[in-house]
């Protein structure tokens, strides 16, 4: 008998033990790669809220600037998250990843080393591009490397891990920007990008969606820009009362109606409308768009409120969400396996409600 038809004790056979353990170790490093490279994104997201007041006053910016610098990187996200997502399953997961990586990171060195607010609010939209091609990138790594009896839990823990730091970020800021300087903020994001290049260069794996036989869907992509660039633009221009709202409207309407009628059509579209035939899919993606619509309200609002009306530092305005962070790193990973084993309406009705209480 040859020493590699022998088996284990078990009755396993070493070689196929040794690959699941292979395995597994690969899927850890992904795991980590995607956690410490969407929370890039998350965590500027939302720790730029407690440095607007210092930005304000560092930059001689106005309400409106400060709206910008929020927005701008809100809108290139939007704006391009669908794009991020099928240039991940065309040319490949992994390097899709590490572009939106390396990308983000030269933002977030322009933010820090700005001289004005119209150059910060050019460098966050910089932070914002790269953010759509890393966000979708972590996720479908993810799914690309773990069997659907394991997906769940690891998407919990990298819902928690990325929650908790995107909540997590209002207190790091508030600390950074008390003790150094708002530009500190982003001086943060170089290392953690190095890190995230680092692990992915030497531990994850190329994929990419093999049934694609098609190249990319150009056209879907252009519209669904120009549709959400659109309305995301009007939304936030629309309290200013500017005159081009209700031209970037009609033009985001206009372009997501010819979005739906081209994906329809389109024989390898960004958006296969037949996803939303199924209810489960269409819950879950309406129910996460308002669930997060009132977070991201609640954190960018409550920081400025506590600093500006109740005349909170802003490391203490910080640390007001702390329970928020604790709660969601207890809870995530224990949730995901919920939702492996008992499906997701329940988790995300009861969810749902305890937020909105």
């Amino acid at each position: 008998m040859k020493p590699s038809d022998r088996r284990a004790p078990d009755g396993s056979h070493p070689r196929s033990t040794q690959a699941v353990e292979n395995a597994a170790t690969g899927n850890f490093w992904v795991l980590i790669a995607a956690i410490l490279g969407s929370s890039l994104a998350f965590v500027d997201g939302t720790v730029v809220n407690i440095a607007l007041p210092a930005i304000q006053s560092g930059l001689h910016a106005t309400s409106r600037d400060l709206q910008w610098v929020v927005e701008s990187y809100a809108l290139s996200l939007a704006s391009l998250l669908l794009v991020g997502g099928s240039f991940g399953d065309s040319y490949g997961r992994k390097m899709v990843f590490l572009f939106g990586t390396v990308l983000f990171a030269i933002g977030s060195a322009w933010c820090a080393f700005v001289g004005s607010i119209e150059g910060l609010i050019a460098a966050r939209t910089v932070q914002g591009i790269g953010a759509a091609f890393l966000v979708p990138g972590s996720l479908s790594l993810i799914s690309s490397a773990y069997p659907p009896s394991t997906r769940g839990r690891a998407i919990g823990t990298w819902s928690g891990f990325t929650a908790m730091m995107g909540a997590g970020g209002p207190v790091l800021g508030g600390w950074l920007v008390e003790h150094f300087s708002w530009r500190s903020v982003f001086v943060l994001n170089l290392p953690l990008a190095a890190v995230v290049v680092g692990i992915t260069l030497w531990r994850v794996n190329e994929s990419k969606n093999e049934k694609l036989d098609e190249a990319l869907d150009w056209s879907g992509a252009l519209l669904a820009s120009i549709g959400l660039g659109g309305i995301t633009y009007a939304l936030v221009e629309a309290s200013e009362k500017a005159s081009g709202v209700l031209v970037a409207a009609s033009a985001g309407v206009i372009a997501l109606i010819a979005f739906l009628i081209r994906e329809a059509r389109c024989p390898a579209p960004m958006v296969p409308l037949a996803l939303f035939k199924s209810r489960t899919f269409a819950g879950a993606n309406l129910i996460t768009f308002f669930l997060y619509s009132g977070l991201g309200g609640i954190l960018y609002f409550l920081p400025f409120t506590l600093i500006q009306i109740h005349h909170y530092s802003a490391a203490e305005a910080g640390a007001a969400l702390l329970p928020l962070i604790f709660i969601i790193f207890v809870l995530s990973r224990w949730t995901g396996g919920l939702v492996a084993t008992y499906g997701a309406r329940a988790p995300l009705t009861v969810g749902s409600i305890i937020v909105a209480a």
